[in-house]
């Protein structure tokens, strides 16, 4: 939406310099798909090679975020791409909780460090993990004797059936009650740890 991102930060090809603090309360609202009383709103990426600076968007997704949280009081739970930018950019700052999603391999170790670390700069103090696509007892071991305890909130293990709603472009909830169970345990340690509101998730 470049348009609304340029007429709200005034940025365009001819104007390097833009807003940082653009009006946002509208968005949520006007610009979400809501079902069931919970709101989606889909936020892009780069979309084509050589794009340039996506700092006015980096600005408005910031904005956007603090209003949720800040002024609203809402529940606010973001799915982010692989990677650390966020975390470099600041983008994710205000957060209560973060949760890494890692598999049983030591460059997904050295993510939830690297997470962990940058987490602290930014005044999160609770990063957790769950591990992902785990297949077996050595798995499972590799992971606990990495991560420490209280940081684990438990595991996902590798499963056809994940992979299977991933190809019919289905939710896995249809597909694996095996899938759900363990999600629905994570859940409730989530539930059990100091993140204000998460109970009514």
């Amino acid at each position: 939406m470049r348009k609304l991102i340029e007429e709200r930060t005034e940025a365009s090809a001819d104007n390097r310099f833009y807003k940082i603090n653009p009006r946002v309360s509208d968005i949520p609202d006007k610009y979400s798909k809501e079902y069931n009383g919970v709101k989606l709103l889909t936020l892009g990426t780069v979309e084509t090679a050589g794009s340039g600076c996506v700092c006015p968007e980096h600005v408005m997704l910031r904005r956007i975020i603090n209003s949720l949280v800040l002024h609203r009081g809402d529940v606010v739970i973001l799915d982010m791409e692989a990677g650390l930018e966020h975390l470099g950019r600041g983008t994710t700052e205000g957060m209560d909780m973060f949760i890494v999603v890692i598999e049983p391999g030591a460059r997904s170790i050295q993510t939830y460090k690297n997470v962990k670390r940058l987490a602290e700069e930014l005044g999160v103090h609770q990063v957790h993990v769950v591990a992902n696509k785990v297949r077996d007892e050595k798995d499972e071991a590799f992971i606990q004797d990495r991560i420490p305890p209280e940081d684990l909130l438990g595991m996902v293990h590798y499963n056809p059936e994940i992979m299977e709603a991933d190809r019919e472009g289905s939710s896995p909830y249809d597909y694996s009650a095996a899938a759900v169970e363990e999600i629905r345990k994570i859940k409730t340690k989530i539930d059990k740890s100091n993140m204000p509101g998460m109970e009514k998730v």
